[in-house]
């Protein structure tokens, strides 16, 4: 499917009508300061039927403006579109196993540690499940400031839970996970996720650690007056990343809208029965994957999200949905079984992290997309 036309439609009065409420949406959005602006995009049986963006780069008149092309720090859309992507493939290969203890890969997890205890039950699976009892956000900078001592650091955390009990979003555990790759591959992260899927799948603008010149270009996340005390625009915002310069298997990768709907373009071409477009995911990896784990209650598949019952896709996507959210503003949902993608691209954290009105928009975003689709099929 690397080979499809993704170009999106020319725009006309007819798509214009169609998702005035999106657009609506997103306009009163900036307009209550929920982001200075965004960038989005839809994807419906293999077209993009929308792709625009609005507002600027920051909230000064002179910044910017936003354009459907703008690369963002997607924050967490990392942990699918860089980690789970890289362990779907070596799952595929037969490299990786789901089952595998995490401290087989990695066995500063369990050193000094007593057999009793809950670490050495933790496998790969549970990391991507996010049940592996390890805790979520901790602002392991403060105290480690060096990429060594941080590892170190995640990898001597207590658990608060036994593995498979307890569903806790961790942080921690997909920079465990991003490692645990790094073993099996014997390759650095950023290096697997370019040379094995932003070049096979063409994605131009994807990738950890924006050059120098193109960071002008990427909309700044925050105002830091706490721990870089500089404007962060076009270097990776989440501290934890940064310390590991810029590359972990949590965050720190750089996208736009183009490129994330050619990647779930791709996810959607292999989950299809009968598909003969080529991917670089089969049918079966998408299938285990997209598979919800437990304990009972959790909306956790491996390594992606699927909807909940107050999801940020809203009501309207099916039950047989996969996607992630990003600290920064931004989410990705892919429909599997309508054969749908949606794309937000925002920098909510700008200037500061306070404003939580992200949490209203998302749901209403994505209701209205379903919207606009459903009434183009009337």
């Amino acid at each position: 499917m690397n080979n499809t036309d993704l170009s999106p439609a020319l725009s006309n009065p007819i798509t214009e009508a169609r998702f005035a409420p999106v657009y609506q949406i997103l306009a009163d959005a900036i307009q209550n300061r929920a982001f200075p602006g965004c960038a989005f995009g839809v994807l419906s049986g293999g077209t993009v039927v929308l792709q625009d963006a609005l507002g600027r780069f920051t909230y000064d008149e002179a910044a910017d403006s936003v354009t459907p092309e703008t690369a963002f720090d997607i924050a967490s859309i990392t942990k699918v579109v860089a980690t789970t992507a890289a362990a779907m493939l070596l799952y595929q290969r037969g490299v990786l196993e789901l089952d595998t203890l995490l401290g087989e890969l990695l066995p500063g997890f369990v050193v000094g540690r007593s057999p009793g205890e809950f670490a050495r039950h933790v496998k790969i699976r549970h990391l991507l499940s996010h049940n592996s009892g390890l805790p979520g956000y901790i602002e392991l900078f403060r105290t480690s400031p060096t990429p060594d001592a941080l590892y170190r650091a995640c990898l001597q955390l207590p658990l608060e839970a036994e593995p498979g009990a307890r569903a806790e979003y961790s942080d921690p555990g997909f920079i465990l996970l991003g490692k645990a790759l790094e073993v099996l591959t014997r390759t650095p992260l950023d290096s697997f996720v370019d040379d094995e899927i932003v070049r096979p799948l063409g994605l131009s603008s994807t990738a950890f650690n924006p050059p120098n010149r193109a960071r002008p270009f990427i909309p700044p996340t925050e105002d830091d007056t706490t721990f870089r005390h500089r404007s962060i625009q076009g270097e990776v915002q989440d501290e934890n990343a940064w310390v590991l310069k810029g590359v972990a298997g949590h965050a720190g990768l750089f996208s736009n809208v183009p490129d994330l709907l050619r990647f779930s373009h791709e996810i959607l071409g292999a989950s299809l029965v009968g598909s003969a477009d080529p991917t670089i995911f089969t049918r079966e990896s998408v299938q285990v994957f997209a598979e919800r784990q437990g304990p009972p209650g959790s909306s956790r598949a491996l390594g992606w999200d699927a909807p909940s019952a107050d999801s940020s896709a809203g009501n309207l996507f099916s039950s047989h949905s996969i996607g992630h959210l990003g600290f920064s503003g931004c989410s990705l949902w892919i429909d599997l079984d309508a054969s749908i993608v949606a794309v937000l691209l925002t920098n909510r954290t700008w200037p500061d992290r306070q404003s939580q009105l992200i949490r209203q928009v998302r749901p209403a975003y994505h209701n209205a997309v379903r919207n606009a689709l459903l009434e183009s099929h009337k």
